[in-house]
C-alpha cells in the first residue's frame, strides 16, 4: 500500500504558502541588537502579509518561533502580530522547539488549516539572541557568599538539558563517529561562505529580504544585507582557527566551521488552495509532507536523517526527486554527516550558503531556510524543495514543498 500524506482541509484543498519575508541576519551585538526579537517578527510579518495580497484582519491565526524568551515579556508572538498590525481579535502562540521553533510554526499553521480551524496563517520564526539577558535566581535569600550569573543564551539555547555540554560537543561526537576531519570541516565552511559571498554579490537574497530600520544617532539606518558573510573566507584562513569547544589537540569544531549567533525574523503566509484560488493569490508553494524525529541527544546534529526519510516517504518522493534542499548548517560536522547518510548531491545543498556564512537566530531559522528554499526553486526554476534542520536535545524536523 502507497501512502502519500499531503495537507488537506476537510473540503479536501491543499495547504500552500502564498506570501514569504525575511529579515536580513544580524551579527550578535550587530546591527538589529537594540530591537526586541518581537520588532523583527513584527517586519516580517508585514512584509510577508503584503506579498501575499493579505490585510491583517483576514489573518485567523499566528504561530511565531522564539526559543530566548527570558524577559522578552508575555507571549512575544503575540506582540509580533499585535505590532504588524494584526487586530488584538487573532490569537497568537509562541513556539518553542529549539533550532526547529520557526518550522514547527509553518507545521502548525498547516495543520491549522488542513482541520479547518483556520482559514488565514501567519507562520514564522523571530530571535534576538544579542538582547538574550543574563539572570540570577533570588527567590531564595541569599544569606553570605557570591552568587554567578547564568547566560540564557547557553543554559536556555546552545547547551544539552540531558548531557549538560555545549552543542559544539555534539558537533565533535558526530565528527569522531563518522570520521569526518578538520579539514573536510574547514572546507565545507569555506564552499558555504563561497556560496552565501557569490549570492549576495548576485542580488540573490533581495527577493527574500525586507529592509528593517534601525535608529541611530545619525538618524533611521536601513538594513538591507546580511551582517553575517565574511567575503574572502578560504579554508586555508579557517585552519588558522582554535579549536573552540575541546583544547587537548584533539579537537575539531571551530567558530569558523559553526553557525553564528544572531539576531533576525522571518515568517510566511499559509492559506488553503481554494482559499488562494478564490482570493486569486499567487502560490509560492504548497506544502506535500513534514516529519519529526528523535535521536541521541549527544549526537543531535543527526536529526534531520531520519526526519528527511520520514518527510520524503510521506511525499512519495526520492532524494532525487528533489531540486533544491536548505539544511540548517548547526555546524559542518553534522552538515557533512547528514549529507553522506542521505547520499545528497551537494550541489543542490545550500546553494546560496548557510547558517555558517548567513548566520542561526535560532528561533528563527526554521522559517529563515524554507523562506531562502522558496524563492531559491522560484529563482531556479526547481518544483521540489526541502528544508530541514537539526535540534538541541536530539531531533530533527524536514518539509517537503513543491511549486506547481
Amino acid at each position: 500500500i502507497e501512502v502519500s500524506c499531503s495537507v488537506h482541509t476537510a473540503m479536501g484543498s491543499k495547504a500552500v504558502i502564498v506570501g514569504a519575508a525575511r529579515t536580513p541576519t544580524g551579527n550578535f551585538n550587530g546591527a538589529f541588537s537594540s530591537l526586541p526579537a518581537h520588532c523583527l517578527g513584527a517586519v516580517a510579518i508585514k512584509e510577508a502579509l503584503s506579498r501575499g495580497g493579505v490585510v491583517p484582519e483576514d489573518v485567523t491565526e499566528v504561530f511565531m518561533g522564539q526559543v530566548l524568551t527570558a524577559g522578552a515579556g508575555q507571549n512575544p508572538a503575540r506582540q509580533a502580530s499585535m505590532a504588524a498590525g494584526i487586530p488584538h481579535t487573532v490569537p497568537a502562540t509562541s513556539v518553542n522547539m529549539l533550532c526547529g521553533s520557526g518550522l514547527r510554526s509553518v507545521v502548525l499553521a498547516a495543520q491549522a488549516i488542513g482541520t479547518g480551524d483556520a482559514t488565514v496563517v501567519v507562520a514564522g520564526g523571530q530571535e534576538s539572541m544579542s538582547q538574550s539577558p543574563h539572570c540570577l535566581h533570588l527567590r531564595s535569600p541569599l544569606r553570605m557568599g557570591d552568587a554567578s550569573m547564568i547566560d540564557t543564551v547557553l543554559k536556555d539555547g546552545l547547551t544539552d538539558a540531558f548531557n549538560n555540554i555545549h552543542m559544539g560537543i555534539t558537533a565533535e561526537n558526530i565528527a569522531r563517529q563518522w570520521q569526518i576531519s578538520r579539514e573536510d570541516q574547514d572546507r565545507f565552511a569555506a564552499e558555504s561562505q563561497a556560496r552565501a559571498e557569490q549570492a549576495q554579490k548576485n542580488g540573490h537574497f533581495v527577493s527574500e529580504i525586507v529592509p528593517v530600520a534601525v535608529q541611530s544617532r545619525a538618524g533611521a539606518i536601513e538594513i538591507s544585507v546580511d551582517e553575517f558573510p565574511r567575503h574572502g573566507t578560504t579554508a586555508e584562513k579557517l585552519a588558522r582557527l582554535r579549536p573552540a569547544f575541546i583544547k587537548d589537540g584533539t579537537g575539531t569544531v571551530t567558530a569558523g566551521n559553526a553557525s553564528g549567533i544572531n539576531d533576525g525574523a522571518a515568517a510566511v503566509v499559509v492559506m488553503s488552495l481554494d482559499e488562494a484560488k478564490k482570493r486569486h493569490a499567487s502560490t509560492l508553494a504548497q506544502i506535500v509532507s513534514w516529519a519529526q524525529a528523535g535521536v541521541d541527544p549527544k549526537i543531535m546534529g543527526t536529526g534531520p536523517i531520519p526526519a528527511i526519510r520520514n518527510a520524503l516517504d510521506k511525499a512519495g518522493w526520492t532524494v532525487e526527486d528533489v531540486d533544491l534542499l536548505e539544511l540548517n548548517e548547526a555546524f559542518s560536522a553534522q552538515s557533512l554527516s547528514v549529507i553522506s547518510e542521505l547520499k545528497l548531491d551537494k550541489s543542490k545543498v545550500n546553494v546560496s550558503g548557510g547558517a555558517i556564512a548567513l548566520g542561526h537566530p535560532i528561533g528563527a531559522s526554521g522559517t529563515r531556510i524554507l523562506v531562502t528554499l522558496l524563492y531559491g526553486l522560484q529563482r531556479m526554476g526547481g518544483k521540489k524543495g526541502v528544508a530541514a534542520l537539526c535540534i538541541g536535545g536530539g531531533m530533527g524536523i524536514a518539509m517537503c514543498v513543491e511549486r506547481s
